[in-house]
């Protein structure tokens, strides 16, 4: 697009957008917006407002994230009892309420809907409609509003984790969203909201380069997924209802959430009967949501739409409303600390709340935790395969009277419990010759963990006696090949839609069975039973020093799963929530 001088005299500036192309938006327009400082907005002495609008209106269609529709809404309307004009004409500027997400899903299709603006709450959305093949143009030109993203809790629950003199880290606050039954903690789904996404992103990188930070991120995000709702409005309304025993007891309330500054103010200011929130900054920084101006289709707007979408970007970077967005909760575009709007959201001495929130975190991370989110919160369908052999009695070094089986069968046992009712879950054990001329045995097939089996017990009952029951097999040996090409056929044969499905294979040794198949020819095997339409990951665990572990990783890497060593049995849950997060996460990229 060339350079030109729009009708107010002020010199157009080139700037690239998001999607890589160029737009022309005055250099006095974007200052407007991020600073708040064209005196001529303030005093009300613009020319191009008054008048009367008798004649043909321009219309501005915009979409808008539900907590800022309102402010902008108002500034619309503003401007038609204003009679603010641009090339002529009356602006009639129509203001829909939309999440983000069905936006961005609408523009990333590739389908141009009929808006020329839109104000999501997040880069995060520009970015992914930026990033799709097909996705419209879209191009980010300014900021008109922030709000950093916190724990709110009710008041039992905040005095319980010592509010407000208890400040929390994000990785303190991954342990205690992820503590399970200790505190209800609830959050939008991140996959469809940008606070929640954005709470996981500084969640795994708090956890990065930390001793089982990996799984920390991965567990939390697992017990977050059990208490998620769609959105951030329904996530508000998962809050108790009032003050009463009851309802504060209710396990289907939450007692805290991942929101953002200007929701907890939204909530407390309408709250009525219902418990108010208390705010905790965390203390190592947070990320905001950042509200970017954005052009859609720049290239197929007319001048004068073009026009119109600059003059109310001005608009929605005057004084007026910018007291409106105050009163609504939301900080100035700098993220600056806002005493009166973080007290009304909850927050108080001696939380952090003057530390400014960063900027957005790149897209590629935010993307790679996006990817970890969905196959962790994703119901598994899995198989595991359990060495039974004789060399599984050896002692742990530092557990006195334990051996390898004890400790692994305690680990198999409490990893149950990262699952839930709808994860398949089924249990193989082997040695050589365990059954008949076969190394395997099918123990319980994968079912439904919730399912009932005979007895009246649950599939993870009997999974749980099972594992409980698993014993080392006097001169047994590890019968390793057999045993994989056969689990892994069979995963593969009852593969099941829509679920994470994988083989966890754990052995303390290497193919001691001299009439099995090879190496090699195991390899040439699991590769022919691949299958793209029905993918299974084979994870293969190493327990111990005398495990073969690069054999385990040449085994598992032939189907394109991953292999992990252990020296402790004990750690053998922390490594299976890993493992299926990386194999996960890598599927997804792959996509």
């Amino acid at each position: 697009m060339p350079d030109e001088f729009d009708e107010y005299g002020t010199g157009a500036v080139q700037r690239r957008g998001v999607g890589g192309r160029t737009i022309a938006i005055s250099t006095a327009l974007v200052l407007a917006v991020t600073a708040g400082t064209v005196v001529a907005a303030r005093s009300g002495m613009l020319p191009f407002f008054g008048g009367n609008c008798d004649g043909d209106r321009l219309r501005l269609n915009v979409a808008a994230s539900p907590d800022i529709a309102p402010v902008a809404k108002q500034t619309a309307e503003r401007a038609r009892e204003d009679k603010i004009k641009t090339a002529g004409k009356c602006l009639d500027i129509r203001v829909k309420s939309e999440a983000s997400s069905d936006t961005a899903d609408e523009l990333s299709r590739g389908t141009t809907p009929d808006v020329q603006v839109w104000l999501p709450d997040s880069t995060l959305w520009v970015d992914t409609v930026a990033a799709s093949p097909k996705g419209v143009q879209v191009d980010g030109v300014g900021q008109v509003a922030s709000s950093p993203i916190a724990l709110a809790a009710v008041p039992p629950a905040a005095k319980g984790m010592g509010f407000p003199k208890k400040t929390y880290s994000w990785k303190d606050l991954a342990k205690t969203a992820g503590g399970g039954k200790e505190l209800r903690v609830g959050s939008a789904d991140p996959a469809r909201s940008a606070t929640g996404l954005l709470a996981l992103t500084y969640i795994t990188k708090s956890t990065g380069g930390t001793k089982g930070g990996g799984t920390l991120a991965s567990g939390t995000a697992k017990q977050l997924s059990q208490r998620i709702q769609p959105g951030d409005e329904e996530v508000l309304a998962s809050l108790p209802h009032d003050s009463t025993a009851a309802e504060l007891g209710n396990p289907k309330r939450n007692q805290a959430l991942i929101l953002s500054e200007q929701a907890a103010f939204s909530h407390n200011k309408k709250k009525g009967s219902a418990p108010g929130l208390d705010l905790f900054y965390p203390k190592d920084g947070t990320a905001a949501l950042d509200y970017p101006y954005t052009i859609v289709d720049d290239e197929g707007q007319t001048t004068e739409q073009s026009r119109a979408a600059n003059r109310f970007l001005t608009l929605m970077g005057d004084a007026q409303t910018r007291e409106a967005l105050h009163d609504h909760g939301f900080r100035t575009t700098d993220g600056a600390d806002d005493v009166q709007v973080a007290k009304t959201a909850g927050g108080a001495e001696p939380q952090p709340i003057t530390e400014d929130p960063a900027g957005p975190p790149p897209y590629r991370s935010v993307r790679q935790v996006l990817n970890m989110w969905t196959i962790t919160v994703q119901s598994a369908r899995f198989m595991t395969v359990v060495d039974v052999s004789g060399s599984m009695t050896a002692p742990v070094s530092g557990r006195p009277g334990q051996n390898r089986m004890d400790i692994t069968k305690a680990a198999l046992i409490q990893g149950l419990s990262q699952f839930t009712g709808e994860d398949e879950v089924g249990m193989w054990r082997f040695s050589t010759r365990l059954d008949g001329a076969k190394d395997y045995e099918e123990v319980a097939p994968p079912r439904r963990l919730a399912d009932a089996t005979s007895g009246g017990k649950t599939q993870r009952d009997r999974l749980t006696a099972a594992y409980g029951g698993l014993e080392p097999v006097p001169n047994g040996a590890t019968g390793l090949h057999d045993t994989m090409l056969a689990a892994y056929k069979k995963a593969v044969e009852g593969y099941a839609s829509g679920k994470f499905n994988a083989v966890v294979l754990l052995t303390d040794g290497a193919n001691d069975d001299p009439g099995s198949i090879s190496e090699a020819d195991l390899k040439d095997e699991l590769k022919k039973a691949v299958d793209p339409q029905r993918p299974v990951i084979p994870i293969v665990i190493a327990i111990g020093p005398e495990a073969d572990g690069e054999a385990c990783k040449r085994i598992a890497r032939a189907a394109g799963g991953g292999s992990y060593q252990v020296n402790d049995p004990a750690d053998i849950n922390t490594v299976i929530l890993k493992a299926v997060m990386d194999a996960g996460t890598k599927m997804k990229e792959e996509e």
